[in-house]
């Protein structure tokens, strides 16, 4: 039975390596918020306001005036999105880092 040679080996993790860097690297650049991806890709750009409030900050996302997201900052825990989905004025609780414009304002 054939066993490849240390150099081989060793090739071989850096190639592995390489390969998580890059799809890391890829999935970065999708996974970036709607607010901070370039004003060349076909969706709108956000307006954010900063509100400093009782112990935790809230950050409001709003296209032509639309208001479709509120982050939650708390003082202490992790942050969230309230999100509109629909359009229909109910803020849904999204535990995640970041969220797309939704259709509904996208379609105006």
């Amino acid at each position: 039975m054939h066993r490849p040679s240390p150099f081989c080996r060793q090739r071989r993790r850096g190639q592995a390596a390489a390969s998580v860097i890059v799809t890391f690297a890829t999935l970065s650049v999708f996974a970036l918020p709607a607010q901070a991806q370039s004003s060349s890709q076909s969706g709108p750009t956000p307006e954010v306001m900063t509100v400093q409030e009782a112990g935790q900050t809230l950050k409001e996302y709003r296209v032509d005036g639309k208001l479709y997201a509120i982050r939650i900052i708390p003082a202490d825990g992790p942050a969230y999105f309230l999100l509109d989905a629909t359009g229909g004025g109910n803020f849904e609780r999204v535990d995640q880092a970041r969220v797309a414009v939704p259709d509904w304002v996208r379609a105006d």
